[in-house]
């Protein structure tokens, strides 16, 4: 690939994560496919997108989360 499958411009959707040459961004992919839908129903809907770049997304959300720090909480204190 020539170029990089996601790009972060704050120019675009305000720098969110975006399929490159799109306005589609990494989050949305991921809500619709959290939601239920396929990769097909998913590339039928946005014909500019490919396979590889539904994969891109999620290699890049998965990415992403490494670099998150987890914070238990704690539910049993008094409210």
């Amino acid at each position: 690939m020539d170029r990089p499958p996601i790009t972060v411009d704050p120019a675009i959707m305000l720098g969110k994560p975006v399929i490159t040459g799109t306005r589609i961004t990494v989050e949305s992919l991921l809500e619709r496919l959290a939601a239920g839908e396929t990769v097909e129903q998913i590339l039928a809907a946005h014909p500019r997108l490919d396979a590889e770049a539904i994969r891109a997304a999620l290699a890049y959300a998965a990415e992403s989360m490494k670099a998150t720090t987890v914070h238990a909480i704690d539910d049993t204190t008094d409210r």
